[in-house]
């Protein structure tokens, strides 16, 4: 696979789960393993279905805008801007490392929620 097709499989794969078939994005983009960093979800593939099951139960309305990816070998980030319900903002990165095959092995994140205000004008995604 190439740095690009990673990219958007990176980005397809998280949509997919995001608004709301982690089944179907795993089923699609992930492979024999799947490594989480993230201390809220358990390694697998079945603890990351359950975390997006959950989370689209609690919150079925949610949007999310993938402003970059950027790819350097096994290895793509995505930064995102997420709207959660009473206009709660988040800027996320997200890395996704790939096996030889194309497919997500391991997952790592960091998350910030977007202050109401700033001491400036910039955004932060």
């Amino acid at each position: 696979m190439s740095i690009e097709e990673n990219k958007l499989n990176a980005i397809a794969f998280y949509k997919t789960a995001y608004e709301g078939n982690p089944t179907k994005a795993v089923e699609l983009y992930v492979g024999d393993e799947y490594i989480q960093h993230n201390p809220m979800v358990a390694n697998g593939p079945q603890p990351f279905i359950d975390y997006f099951d959950r989370m689209q139960r609690e919150f079925p309305v949610k949007t999310i805008e993938f402003v970059r990816a950027v790819a350097e070998g096994d290895l793509v980030a995505l930064h995102t801007h997420q709207v959660w319900p009473d206009n709660d903002q988040y800027v996320t990165m997200d890395f996704f490392r790939f096996d030889e095959n194309g497919k997500i092995v391991e997952h790592w994140d960091s998350m910030q929620q977007i202050p109401a205000i700033s001491a400036n004008n910039n955004t932060m995604y």
